[in-house]
């Protein structure tokens, strides 16, 4: 997969890298990232020697069909993780046993701590539970890592990529043995996920919203429909005015043709009349 997709991503796009000097040549490390495009989890692997693990939503292995096959041959490919996001605690306790998992193995462990790709290029607030525990459990440094402009080389919805170049910096490693055995304390845990996001914000230079990325989504998502629905009732109250108003000048032009014949009745006899006389 370097080769396959590592290497046509570089020839083609031609990403540049500062700081690739940060990344261990060997032992564990987790890679922490900004997420704002599907294609992050292929450019950073590809620009780095060592092989990155991800985890990846189950639905990317079991969707049916040729398509859905392809697409799950490819991520075994690559190396991602299925985890199941469905429960109530959803992808936490599969993300945190993954991520020990590959920690434990010596490997490079890579993880969004936004949870979801930023709606709007922004950078959201990291969720306390994977990214701190897989640290604090295992003592692995935390290496910040900043994507840039990978979310303009194709949009949510484009099926054509944009040829341009993005940028990958990474940060020194971040060290959090200080808090070692503390991985359920939860003031920790945002101890160290602000730490990690509030450096992952330097390397980025993106705007930082105190709120959760799905949060986000959701707010947008409402906005949206309302706006939707608001255009549905303008556009039917701008339907029923004009109903209304071709029925008033039906009826004024009825009114208009009644007066029209009384008149013609009223010339007619007094015309009579005049006869008559």
């Amino acid at each position: 997969m370097k080769v396959s997709v590592g290497g046509p991503l570089k020839l083609v796009f031609r990403p540049w890298v500062e700081g690739l000097e940060n990344v261990p040549a060997e032992g564990p490390a987790i890679l922490a990232s900004n997420h704002l495009s599907f294609s992050d989890s292929f450019f950073l692997p590809a620009v780095l020697d060592r092989k990155v693990t991800f985890i990846a939503k189950a639905e990317y292995f079991t969707t049916p069909g040729i398509k859905g096959r392809l697409t799950a041959a490819f991520f075994k490919g690559v190396g991602q993780l299925p985890v199941d996001r469905s429960g109530a605690r959803g992808a936490g306790e599969a993300a945190i046993k993954s991520g020990i998992e590959v920690i434990e193995r010596g490997e490079l462990f890579g993880i969004y701590p936004e949870g979801t790709r930023s709606p709007d290029g922004r950078l959201y607030r990291g969720k306390p539970g994977g990214l701190a525990r897989v640290a604090l459990a295992t003592g692995a440094p935390v290496i910040p890592v900043a994507m840039i402009d990978t979310e303009k080389i194709q949009p949510p919805g484009k099926v054509v990529p944009k040829l341009m170049r993005p940028g990958i910096r990474i940060g020194k490693p971040l060290d959090f043995s200080r808090y070692r055995g503390m991985e359920h304390d939860r003031f920790v845990l945002r101890a160290v996920t602000d730490e990690v996001m509030y450096e992952i914000m330097k390397l980025s230079g993106q705007e930082y919203v105190d709120i959760y990325a799905t949060a986000a989504k959701r707010q947008i998502a409402e906005a949206a429909k309302a706006e939707k629905e608001a255009a549905k009732a303008a556009k039917a109250a701008l339907a029923q005015a004009e109903k209304e108003q071709a029925q008033k000048e039906k009826d004024q032009a009825q009114k208009d043709k009644e007066q029209a014949q009384i008149a013609e009745v009223q010339a007619q006899t007094e015309k009579e009349q005049r006869a008559d006389q």
